[in-house]
């Protein structure tokens, strides 16, 4: 994801340390069933559109933009997956370091959108729609938020063996 202007901003400060990040993920299905993905420029995997919201951006209206400009298909939100505060943080090539409270989508692409799907910004190799059963190979995160959004049912949550005192 391209780095937003807010964190450029914060990044003048506060160096490579560590930031936690909102961010949202997208499990986008079109009419057949199939799920968006796009190959990621920074490193040539497949992935989940994913991105990170503007401050005072709502976490869908973030999915549903981050969508278009990465594939340029409409989409529109139909239901929160999960939400997880990853393990580990990530450090990019640059050096920054960052750390992000995922929220997922279950997202369903406008009807023209397999036609329209293409690269559509700076952030992707290659966009395209895959069968459950053809998926590329992918970060194990990635099958597990799909497997989620193919399902109905709540939201799902981690909690810590800790919580509730």
């Amino acid at each position: 994801m391209a780095t937003p202007d807010f964190i450029r901003e914060l990044r003048r400060s506060a160096g490579h340390q560590l930031l936690y990040l909102p961010g949202v993920s997208m499990v986008v299905f079109d009419d057949q069933g199939r799920v968006l993905l796009g190959r990621r420029a920074d490193t040539g995997q497949w992935s989940l559109i994913g991105g990170i919201p503007e401050p005072g951006e709502q976490p869908a209206d973030c999915a549903v933009r981050e969508v278009f400009e990465e594939t340029n298909v409409r989409c529109v939100p139909e239901r929160v997956v999960l939400v997880y505060g990853l393990d580990k943080p990530v450090t990019y090539p640059n050096g920054d370091i960052c750390q992000f409270m995922d929220i997922t989508f279950r997202c369903r692409a406008t009807a023209e959108a397999a036609s329209v799907a293409r690269v559509n910004d700076e952030e992707s190799l290659e966009v395209g729609w895959f069968g459950l059963d053809e998926l590329p190979t992918m970060k194990e995160y990635a099958y597990f938020r799909i497997k989620q959004a193919a399902q109905e049912g709540p939201a799902w949550f981690a909690t810590s063996p800790h919580a509730g005192g």
